[in-house]
C-alpha cells in the first residue's frame, strides 16, 4: 500500500480545496471569466434566502448571473459543493464572542448569533446540520463554542457532548419557531390562526381523564403564556443547567490550552 496517498476521496479533497483555497480553484486558462466563484456563491445564497434550499439549482444560479449553466461547472463541481460554500459564506456573518468574557456570556452571545443566522437564512434548517462543511468560517464558529465550554471546565468528549446539546437544542427550537414564522409569511396563516381553526378538538374529542397533565397545564394557562416559547427563557434554562453540571463535573480542572501544531 502506498504511504504517500492523500487522505479522503478526490471529490472530498476538491470540496475542501474550494472551501479553503477558492482563489486557486477559479478558471486560469482562456478568456477572462465574466464572473467569480464568490459571485456564484452569493447568487446561490440569494436564491435560497428568497425561495428556500429546495428551489436552488445550478440553472437558477446561472440565470441569475446571466451566464450559461454549464459555465458554472468551471467554478464548482455541482450543487452539493455549492451548498457547502454557501453555508460557510453565511457563517462568516456569525460574530465571535470576545475571549476575555466569562464563559457563560460567551455561550449566550454565541447562541444568539447562531439564532440570528438561522433567522436570516432559514434554508439552513433544511440542511443536514450533522454534516456541516468544514470550511474556515464554520470552523471558527465551532472553535468559539469549544473554547467557551473549555473555560467552563469541559474537556474532551464532555466538551463535545455539551456543545452538541446546545447546538441540537438551538436547531430544534429554530426549526419549530423560525420555520413556523417562515411558513406564516408564505401562507398568510399564523400559528394562532392555525390552532384556532382546529379549536373544535378540545370540545369534541379531548379526554380530560386520558390526558390529565395536559389538562392541568391548560387550566393553569400554560399554553397561553408566550414566555414558554421565548428564546431567551429557553437559553437561560439551558445554560443554568450546564452551569450546574460544570460545578460538579469531574473534569472541572481544565488543562492549559493545547499548543498549536502543524499536521498530525
Amino acid at each position: 500500500m502506498a504511504t504517500d496517498a492523500q487522505p479522503g476521496t478526490p471529490e472530498g479533497r476538491r470540496a475542501v480545496e474550494l472551501l479553503w483555497a477558492p482563489t486557486q480553484q477559479s478558471p486560469v486558462r482562456g478568456p477572462k471569466p465574466r464572473i467569480s466563484l464568490a459571485e456564484v456563491v452569493a447568487a446561490g445564497v440569494a436564491i435560497a434566502d428568497a425561495e428556500g434550499l429546495a428551489a436552488l439549482s445550478m440553472r437558477k444560479v446561472a440565470s441569475r448571473l446571466a451566464v450559461g449553466a454549464m459555465s458554472l461547472y468551471t467554478y464548482v463541481p455541482g450543487r452539493s459543493e455549492l451548498v457547502e460554500l454557501m453555508i460557510d459564506h453565511v457563517y462568516a456573518e456569525h460574530a465571535i464572542p470576545a475571549p476575555e468574557l466569562q464563559w457563560r456570556q460567551r455561550v449566550e452571545q454565541w447562541a444568539r448569533e447562531t439564532w440570528r443566522i438561522y433567522a436570516a437564512h432559514p434554508w439552513l434548517l433544511d440542511y443536514n446540520m450533522a454534516r456541516l462543511p468544514i470550511g474556515p468560517h464554520v470552523m471558527d464558529v465551532s472553535e468559539a463554542l469549544y473554547a467557551a465550554l473549555r473555560d467552563a471546565g469541559f474537556i474532551g468528549a464532555e466538551n463535545v457532548a455539551i456543545s452538541n446539546l446546545i447546538q441540537w437544542q438551538l436547531l430544534g427550537a429554530a426549526r419549530s419557531m423560525i420555520s413556523d414564522a417562515d411558513e406564516a409569511r408564505h401562507t398568510g396563516v399564523s400559528a394562532e390562526a392555525y390552532w384556532d381553526s382546529r379549536a373544535s378538538f378540545w370540545v369534541t374529542y379531548f379526554d380530560w381523564n386520558r390526558y390529565p397533565n395536559t389538562a392541568a397545564i391548560w387550566e393553569a394557562g400554560g399554553f397561553d403564556d408566550p414566555s414558554g416559547w421565548d428564546f431567551e427563557r429557553m437559553l437561560d434554562r439551558l445554560l443554568t443547567g450546564i452551569e450546574q453540571l460544570a460545578a460538579v463535573s469531574p473534569e472541572r480542572e481544565a488543562p492549559a490550552v493545547p499548543t498549536a501544531r502543524r499536521g498530525r
